[in-house]
């Protein structure tokens, strides 16, 4: 499987057979400018959105017609099964910021899980639901999510095989976001590629967590 970052929570994963998903686009310009990434130019056969805002929902701005998925329940595009788990934007319920779907799925043997806009430690109730985690694509900026503690709260609830972090400042993103810095600090088995990409197989995977960080595509 090949990952591709584009920023902000969006990336395109890519089969080993040439199937490809794209995760919460966003909205070049969106939120007054603040975000900064550039326009998505892949076409893919399914976009996941996590929830109804902005910087997560951009489908109109995709080439071709992608198969959308949202919301909690099971959802089958051809032969790809994405289980989307209720979670919130939020520490209250989503009282304040509203729902959020964290989706789960299979591609070439490896579980794959994005958190999407979550805003809370997972409930353990939730962590059931997800279940086995190979690579987790987790938010890390605080504000309108979880903030690097959780984050890292998270991570050890879950124990992914590989970590990537994503929604966290960067150059090109003007909302008022913790660093990935500020989640990497102090923790060991972390990589820095340099690249937006990387391609992960099931039998190169690193026997404990490791977080991969990766530049925005876009």
């Amino acid at each position: 499987m090949k990952v591709k970052w584009y920023g902000h929570s969006a990336f395109l994963l890519t089969s080993d057979q040439g199937f490809k998903i794209i995760t919460d686009p966003y909205e070049p310009g969106g939120f007054g400018g603040a975000i900064g990434y550039g326009q998505i130019p892949d076409e893919a056969e399914v976009v996941l959105v996590s929830h109804d805002h902005a910087d997560h929902n951009y489908v109109k701005g995709l080439p071709g017609k992608p198969m959308v998925v949202q919301g909690s329940g099971t959802h089958r595009v051809k032969d790809l099964e994405v289980r989307g788990i209720a979670t919130h934007h939020d520490e209250g319920q989503g009282s304040q910021r509203g729902g959020n779907t964290t989706f789960c799925f299979s591609l070439d043997g490896l579980q794959v899980c994005h958190l999407g806009d979550l805003g809370h430690v997972p409930t353990e109730q939730q962590v059931k639901q997800i279940g086995p985690v190979d690579l987790l694509l987790m938010p890390i900026g605080g504000v309108y999510t979880i903030d690097p503690p959780q984050a890292t709260l998270t991570a050890q609830q879950l124990r992914p095989r590989v970590i990537i972090p994503m929604h966290f400042k960067t150059p090109r993103c003007g909302l008022p976001l913790a660093t990935v810095e500020e989640f990497t600090k102090g923790k060991s088995s972390v990589k820095n590629l340099g690249t937006s990409e990387l391609e992960i197989k099931r039998e190169n995977l690193p026997p404990t967590s490791e977080i991969i960080v990766l530049q925005p595509a876009l």
